[in-house]
């Protein structure tokens, strides 16, 4: 047994596949396949060893905060990569680290110490660090920190 998450997209899934290809290094094709139907195919790919299938379909399902994609980040330097990359082309941003790229489709991009950080179990420490994530969108470490330590 396989379990995928599944996209939708009205005729754009291997436009989005190469997209997130792009975007996720470590990413790569595993089959595509043209249905009967002329309006639908299905791509999967590995995104970071991750698989991921989408589907070409005549209508389109919007996408919602319900379901996102974590990209879990080790400092700022990969928070800010990830965040230009997938905003890119008309993506927009979302409060708290949340973003939606040009597809529509949601994403998270989250450093590894604000998860870290509000699970301290000095709950003053973990509320600060939340009242400062609320006010970006863009996740900023530093910002982040000096809310932390109390500053």
């Amino acid at each position: 047994m396989k379990i995928y998450p599944h996209l939708w997209f009205k005729g754009q899934a291997e436009e989005a596949m190469e997209f997130y290809r792009s975007v996720f290094k470590d990413s790569r094709v595993l089959s595509q396949t043209r249905l009967p139907d002329p309006e639908l195919s299905v791509v999967r790919f590995e995104l970071a060893g991750m698989p991921v299938q989408a589907l070409n379909a005549g209508s389109h399902v919007t996408y919602n905060e319900a379901f996102s994609f974590l990209v879990e980040t080790g400092d700022q330097a990969e928070t800010d990569y990830y965040w230009n990359a997938l905003m890119a082309d008309g993506g927009k941003e979302q409060p708290c680290g949340w973003l939606t790229d040009k597809f529509g489709v949601y994403w998270q991009v989250t450093p590894t110490i604000l998860l870290d950080m509000i699970a301290d179990k000095d709950r003053a420490k973990a509320e600060r660090t939340m009242q400062a994530m609320y006010k970006m969108k863009k996740i900023i470490i530093s910002d982040l920190e000096r809310a932390y330590r109390g500053e």
